[in-house]
């Protein structure tokens, strides 16, 4: 089921409901959080028998505070690094502190070093940073993630900012993650994943109400959200209930792209593939793949007849940015067909924004920076308010590719995709990912349920094929079988 995501805002929220409506202490919570956190880190190396954990000063530190007393009560031999003064903790921090004062440990200042240990605990800081680490902030996370020992972080990766996944000038690269109460949303888009390593959410027993009080507009989704999308067809179906899709691009020298979006479509179920491409593309592509109907367009009055059969349209792999390029957008753009855009009709669109509400774009970091007039940093630096502007100025539906691709509907609803791997990272992959969701909205699914689902669909097969034959070198080829596969489920 798809999970919702917060903001660190709305977080604190929920601890407040929690605590002051239904009458949980924040000690209680705190309590929960360091033995979940210690469970969980038994589980993950049971054969651990030196533990460092370093703290802060805000709740966090109480978080990793409980976790050092339950550890030294386990037996094992735990030491305590203090980043700031002790004296400044508050409330339930302090009391937690207390409370591992009476078990004889004493926390240490970190003195530029870190002591040896099988396992370290990032409880140094929250979800509340606003601003880049300096000072023995950023030497002490830099000097832990210079060691071997592997890092449990508490809550979030100390550095990492909460709601947008940018690593504020230095965070804490985490083999596990024990989050609580809601899952924030950084630890799932931008440079989460680097810094997160496996993600585990543990509510610590709050009321189920609480969370319908605090209304986010981010979820989690996943390829299982939509298996239910995947019943067998009817044995009497034809190729004509299953839709008809264009693709059009393939400027010279750029045949490979539009045949890889094409034939993404036809594996993912589209009745009818359609090429529209340059006349030597054409009769290349048809002879390596024959299901596919190619067509040569070597001017606007032989894409006309083409639109007029299709109902959907893919535009932008290999189309280029020659002026046969400009004439075909500008005459798909004049249609009324539901529409994928990609590449360089991302490109082209840019120089010319128009709106259309039947458009899903699929610009990565770089061409959602020339979408927006801005730079590739400043797209990273809040993919969610990205994706947002885009949606506004464009219409339509938006996915903005990258590790935790966001999508992003006609209500500014954001759905992050939890799947995906670095092996994506190569040429192809986005053609392939085009031409899922034009074949998925041919088919009949909605324009932002497609859009949801491909993204879905295409990161699990890659995951599939990075398992079955690894990251590196994997092509945005060996994602069709999978594609075909994880579609019909019950084969």
């Amino acid at each position: 089921m798809a999970w919702s995501l917060y903001t660190a805002a709305q977080v604190r929220e929920l601890d407040r409901l929690a605590i002051e409506e239904h009458g949980i202490p924040g000690l209680t919570l705190m309590q929960r959080a360091g033995r979940v956190a210690f469970t969980r880190l038994q589980q993950r190396w049971p054969d651990a028998r030196r533990v460092c954990v370093l703290c802060g000063l805000g709740n966090n530190a109480g978080d990793g505070y409980i976790l050092a007393r339950l550890a030294h009560e386990a037996g094992l031999e735990v030491e305590v690094v203090q980043l700031g003064e002790a004296g400044k903790l508050k409330g339930d921090a302090n009391s937690a502190h207390a409370a591992l004062l009476e078990t004889g440990i004493a926390p240490s200042s970190f003195s530029g070093t870190l002591p040896q240990a099988d396992v370290y605990v990032d409880a140094l800081l929250g979800t509340g940073l606003d601003r880049e680490l300096e000072g023995d902030w950023r030497t002490v996370i830099e000097s832990l993630n210079s060691l071997d020992g592997p890092v449990l972080a508490i809550d979030i990766p100390s550095g990492l900012h909460a709601d947008n996944g940018i690593v504020m000038g230095v965070s804490v690269c985490a083999v596990c993650t024990v989050t609580f109460i809601g899952r924030k949303r950084g630890l799932y888009t931008g440079a989460g994943a680097d810094h997160c390593g496996t993600v585990i959410f543990e509510d610590l027993q709050v009321p189920e109400e609480i969370y319908t009080q605090v209304v986010t507009d981010t979820q989690l989704v996943s390829h299982d959200d939509f298996r239910a999308d995947l019943t067998p067809r009817p044995r009497s179906a034809h190729k004509g209930h299953f839709g008809h899709v264009l693709v059009v691009g393939g400027d010279h020298g750029f045949s490979g792209a539009v045949r890889m979006a094409a034939e993404a479509a036809a594996r993912t179920g589209a009745g009818l593939v359609s090429v529209a491409t340059r006349e030597h593309h054409a009769a290349l592509i048809n002879s390596r793949r024959p299901e596919l109907m190619c067509h040569a367009v070597e001017d606007v009055a032989a894409l006309v007849p083409l639109l007029e059969k299709a109902s959907v349209v893919a535009i932008g792999p290999g189309l280029g940015q020659s002026g046969w390029s400009s004439q075909l957008l500008a005459r798909v753009l004049e249609s009324d067909l539901p529409l994928v855009l990609d590449a360089d009709a991302l490109n082209l669109l840019a120089a010319d924004p128009v709106q259309r509400p039947r458009v899903t774009i699929t610009p990565h970091p770089g061409e959602a920076a020339r979408l927006l007039g801005s730079g590739t940093r400043d797209i990273q630096a809040n993919r969610f308010a990205a994706a947002g502007a885009l949606q506004s100025r464009y219409g339509g539906v938006v996915v903005l590719k990258g590790s935790g691709t966001i999508v992003t509907d006609h209500s500014q609803q954001h759905r992050v995709c939890a799947e995906g791997n670095p092996g994506m990272a190569t040429g192809g992959m986005g053609d392939v990912l085009t031409g899922v969701i034009a074949g998925l909205q041919a088919q009949g699914f909605g324009q932002a349920h497609s859009a949801i689902m491909g993204v879905c669909l295409h990161a699990r097969a890659a995951d599939q094929a990075a398992f079955v034959g690894g990251e590196r070198g994997l092509l945005a080829t060996d994602l069709m079988p999978h594609i075909r596969k994880l579609l019909n489920p019950d084969s």
